[in-house]
């Protein structure tokens, strides 16, 4: 759908920001729900590039999304601060928005919401700022609309994560940063795991599985050890070991045992992870949402959507299960106009713009 452009000097209720380890996205959304302007940029991993270079990848999405609503973006603002800026005030054109609604990558713990929170509201891109982890993001895009924020989402993609809300601010949540954390799976997880089991397989250290042949063959190679040698020697891009998920997912629906093994261990990983949430919520004992994101999780994998049905149904039987296809920027926003008090109609507006 198209962007309405704001008439000069209209300012916008929410600037959402969704920011993943693959792209960033940007929307201006006004008062009544609809989207002035959207951007697009680069993966934001503040944990390799630190966090001014992250932020500058937000700025990239901003400045499109400024520039499509028909405002100038951030370096023409600064451009044309003049004396206004060097005594201190904002520069001409700023802020865009009245709150910053950002739901980023790598922001784990309250230090580093609070670290880029200080890092985005120094841009003046909004006259408040919150961060939350990305994980919210999915969670608010598929909760029920004209209601208060109540649920649990898991998110399963480059890594896995979980978190959940309750209409009083209360939320459940994980570290998520790795083995460290108790973390298993996510896709990156699933590729190492698969190519840990065809290694041992080809050199005879672990049992038969179809994986060895399955791996190095999708990159036309015709050997474990040639993929273990490519990948050593970098002659293949490490970032290249996701696109074996769905490897791993074929071979496992052709029936090998250790690709399904494998399988079964990250739907019992999801299991695990909505249940806990839901419990520290005290949701177990009511009907309550559990939502589904990320690309391992909205693939559509029979041998792994089914386990973990029948693990909540078990572990969580009020639990209402569902896959959550909207784009995460919808739920940055839609936790903005929550922050701005917009009405109903402004969150149905907004949901209608995202399909």
């Amino acid at each position: 759908m198209g962007v309405r452009r704001p008439s000069a000097g209209v300012r916008a209720a929410v600037l959402a920001l969704d920011a993943g380890n693959s792209k960033t996205d940007a929307a201006l959304v006004g008062a009544d729900g609809r989207v002035l302007g959207t951007g697009r940029a680069g993966g934001f991993q503040p944990q390799l590039t630190g966090t001014g270079a992250a932020v500058d990848v937000l700025e990239q999405a901003v400045t499109q999304a400024a520039r499509a609503a028909g405002l100038p973006g951030p370096a023409a603002a600064a451009g044309a601060s003049g004396a206004a800026g060097a005594a201190g005030a904002a520069p001409a054109g700023l802020p865009y928005a009245d709150t910053v609604s950002a739901c980023l990558a790598g922001a784990d713990f309250p230090v580093e919401e609070q670290q880029l929170a200080d890092a985005i509201a120094a841009r003046g891109w909004g006259a408040a700022t919150q961060v939350r982890n990305d994980t919210f993001a999915i969670l608010r895009a598929g909760l029920p609309a004209g209601r208060p924020p109540r649920g649990v989402a898991v998110v399963c993609g480059a890594g896995i994560n979980c978190a959940g809300m309750l209409p009083d601010g209360r939320t459940a949540r994980f570290p998520s940063v790795g083995r460290i954390s108790g973390d298993w799976g996510g896709g990156g997880g699933l590729a190492r795991e698969a190519l840990w089991s065809a290694a041992r397989a080809e050199d005879g250290r672990g049992g038969p599985t179809g994986l060895a042949a399955a791996l190095p063959g999708h990159f036309g190679l015709g050997s474990m050890a040639a993929l273990i040698e490519a990948l050593h020697l970098g002659h293949l891009a490490w970032r290249r070991v996701h696109e074996l998920v769905p490897v791993l997912f074929e071979v496992a629906a052709a029936g090998d045992r250790v690709a399904a093994a494998l399988v079964e261990r990250q739907a019992k990983e999801v299991v695990a992870m909505a249940s806990v949430a839901l419990a520290r919520l005290d949701l177990l004992a009511q009907e309550a949402p559990v939502l589904l994101g990320g690309g391992v999780l909205t693939a559509g994998h029979p041998q792994l959507d089914g386990p973990i049905r029948a693990g909540l149904a078990e572990r969580a039987p009020l639990a209402r299960v569902s896959v959550v296809a909207a784009p995460p920027v919808l739920g940055a926003a839609l936790l903005g106009l929550d922050a701005v008090g917009a009405p109903p109609a402004a969150h149905a507006e907004l949901r209608a713009h995202f399909g």
